[in-house]
């Protein structure tokens, strides 16, 4: 007892002489477990490309939404797109993957064959909300054998961007395949008119874009499964159509610019573009404002306006949707279980606000539920688009045309998709040859079947 009472002593005067430093170490103690108490876990982390202030402040109050109605907490973390694959990469590798990630078409299969994906849980996913209430190409898209390995969340597909009014008064039909676009490139072209504005700047994404499109509605594919395939008709009617395309157009070196700005003045009467065109159309965005009129903010353009999304050539006849979908995956080292109800939510209960981070880049690939089968499709038409103004679609277009917009993501497609073999043909695409060999036969430097050896040869390289 008297020992015991003298290292008390000891201990009492030690910290009276030393206090400043035991009051040191105890605040960096209490700080430290109030970080880990506050921070550290919440129950589960996503990973989103949706890193813009605006759409994560969306996405942050979706996840507290979630979280009142469930109790489960979600770090939503920003991952530029760019950095997703090595990030992933390296998370996998360290066995700290997140339990969600947002992710573009490119890493659904080679995430689902790397093990960083959890193919049979997003399988579920699918299955209980109904396979069948998703849009078939975004499932299409995904599939891994007889399962899906990720949850299709939206998309968009590259739109023939026309001008309804000049095609009726004109007696054409809408631009539904290369014979129609044919047609009324001839009828249509005039002293102050051009039939088409095509991509021809051989260095721009757009003109790689726009040329897959044209491509898959003839049913050209580069790839097979473990390599390249060697083209033949196909690709010969495609670029020949090209070329009319681009004999129509302005000359010059032309992309998405000069296209939009010469439909806006109405110098034009069709374009190919993407659906991020629809709000500008409508008077919506003071950066690009029509000048088809006296009123830049008017929606008469948009009014006169129709959308194309699937179309086809004379050897395709069922066409094709160049499309860029986006998917939910539950990861290799997620909590499932929590993880799956996260995106169960964000998929019906929550899907019209995850359309609403972006409404005009973000087609419903859900169309609808089992009660009604185009819940979603209704409730998107009704988000407010725009920049500068705001309103929703269905106060700018006719719904036949949103209905359009939305089914093309029933055929949508990509080269390599199906194959397993998306990586092989970016790689064609970045390489940029196609671009050169088909600006090469468009300006009579080498003839179609020229073109087509050129091309070959490449593939070979591939």
């Amino acid at each position: 007892m008297l020992l015991s009472n003298y290292y008390t002593g000891k201990l009492i005067s030690l910290i009276n002489k030393r206090g400043n430093m035991f009051k040191k170490i105890i605040s960096i103690f209490s700080f430290a477990t109030f970080l880990l108490s506050s921070v550290a876990f919440a129950d589960i982390t996503f990973w989103t490309t949706e890193v813009q202030p605006a759409r994560m402040a969306k996405q942050e109050e979706m996840a507290k939404a979630f979280e009142a109605k469930t109790g489960i907490k979600v770090e939503v973390i920003p991952v530029e797109e760019k950095d997703l694959g090595t990030r992933a990469t390296a998370a996998s590798a360290a066995g700290n993957l997140p339990d969600v990630i947002y992710h573009t078409l490119q890493y659904v299969l080679p995430w689902s064959e790397a093990g960083i994906l959890d193919v049979d849980a997003n399988n579920d996913i699918v299955n209980q909300l109904g396979r069948a209430t998703f849009a078939p190409g975004a499932i299409e898209m995904a599939k891994k054998g007889a399962q899906v390995a990720a949850v299709p969340v939206d998309g968009w597909t590259q739109m023939v961007v026309y001008r309804k009014d000049l095609f009726e008064s004109a007696g054409l039909e809408p631009p539904t395949n290369y014979a129609n676009i044919t047609k009324a490139i001839k009828k249509l072209s005039g002293s102050n008119m051009y039939g088409f504005v095509a991509a021809t700047k051989t260095d721009e994404n757009f003109m790689s874009q726009v040329l897959e499109h044209v491509l898959l509605a003839n049913g050209v594919n580069f790839v097979k499964r473990g390599g390249t395939q060697k083209q033949g008709k196909a690709l010969k009617n495609a670029l020949e159509f090209y070329k009319v395309l681009a004999k129509a157009s302005p000359p010059g070196e032309l992309y998405w610019k000069q296209s939009r700005a010469l439909y806006f003045a109405g110098r034009t009467p069709m374009i190919i573009w993407s659906p991020f065109i629809m709000d500008e159309l409508a008077g919506l965005r003071d950066s690009a404002p029509p000048t088809f009129n006296v009123d830049p903010t008017s929606n008469e353009l948009a009014q006169k306006t129709g959308f194309i999304t699937n179309f086809s050539g004379p050897d395709n006849k069922s066409g094709a949707a160049w499309a860029d979908i986006r998917y939910f995956g539950v990861t290799a080292d997620a909590d499932t279980d929590e993880a799956k109800k996260f995106i169960m939510y964000s998929m019906e209960e929550g899907y019209t606000s995850t359309l609403s981070i972006a409404p005009e880049g973000k087609f419903p690939v859900r169309r609808g539920n089992a009660s009604d089968p185009n819940a979603f499709t209704k409730a998107w038409s009704k988000l407010p688009v725009g920049v500068d103004r705001k309103a929703p679609l269905t106060d700018l277009y006719s719904a036949d045309v949103i209905n359009n917009i939305v089914a093309g993501l029933d055929t949508a497609n990509r080269w390599g998709v199906k194959e397993g073999e998306l990586s092989r043909a970016s790689k064609i695409i970045n390489a940029q040859f196609l671009n050169r060999i088909t600006r090469e036969f468009i300006d009579d430097q080498i003839s179609v079947d020229e073109a087509v050896n050129k091309i070959n040869a490449e593939l070979a390289k591939f």
